[in-house]
């Protein structure tokens, strides 16, 4: 039997925004499934549709056609449920300047109808294995931009959702902290969660995904294993990538 309360799954999904002169098609039918203990990668230039296609799996945008089920709740029908069952991480951290690490931590916890003893537990399992002990008490106006993404990552995963969705989390990071940010991801599948990753960083896919779906002009062009990408059109996952794009 399949585990659905950790699984995602997008069915035909499509978002048209409205425009003066013609309406912008962002994603076009758009399918696919990510399960349990799974990192499915979404590849893409920039403005190919995949932060797009995040925010309708994150409920923050709703779909014009099609649907999609996260942790088993319609995220057209049941956009609560779905959104609690999901953590969802982007570049824009937008933390609250004055709060402490903790207390930005600790204030989305409480958003999410954790006690106090429970987010102190969590916190503690977070800080320590994202390395944030050391910034624990400073505010967030006061933090690198790597720590701000850490602090941003911890409170995503306070209420330990069963999905995650990373819309290019690394992006602007130094060499060290997207590692951090690379080996926390893998803990997320090692933990049995489904993850969707969203990167326009090549290398990172090859090495992160499970499996890959290509997408360009809001379409799902192709998607398999880096290997079965790269054997079905030669080179590595970059020259994978380009003559996907230039056939479409």
């Amino acid at each position: 039997m399949r585990n659905v309360a950790g699984m995602i799954e997008a069915f035909s999904l499509g978002k048209v925004f409205p425009d003066r002169q013609r309406p912008v098609v962002a994603v076009d039918d758009v399918s696919f499934r990510c399960a349990p203990g799974e990192i499915y990668g979404l590849l893409g230039a920039n403005g190919a549709g995949k932060t797009t296609t995040m925010r309708l799996l994150a409920t923050m945008l709703r779909p014009t056609s099609g649907t999609a089920i996260v942790g088993g709740h319609d995220v057209v029908r049941e956009p609560e449920r779905a959104r609690r069952c999901l953590g969802f991480l982007s570049t824009a951290t937008a933390l609250y300047a004055r709060l402490t690490a903790f207390e930005m931590v600790q204030y989305f916890g409480r958003l999410h109808g954790l006690d106090d003893a429970a987010i102190a537990g969590r916190a503690s399992d977070l800080f320590a294995r994202l390395d944030m002990n050391e910034f624990r008490d400073r505010r967030c106006e006061k933090l690198s931009t790597g720590q701000k993404q850490k602090v941003s990552i911890a409170r995503t995963l306070i209420h330990d959702p069963p999905v995650m969705i990373f819309d290019e989390p690394t992006n602007g990071l130094d060499v060290m902290s997207a590692r951090t940010i690379v080996a926390f991801v893998r803990e997320c599948r090692a933990a049995g969660k489904a993850v969707i990753y969203s990167t326009h960083i090549m290398s990172e896919a090859d090495k992160l995904c499970d499996r890959i779906g290509i997408i360009h002009g809001g379409r799902l062009l192709a998607e398999g294993t880096a290997a079965s990408l790269k054997s079905a059109h030669g080179g590595d996952l970059e020259d994978a990538f380009v003559a996907l794009v230039d056939a479409a």
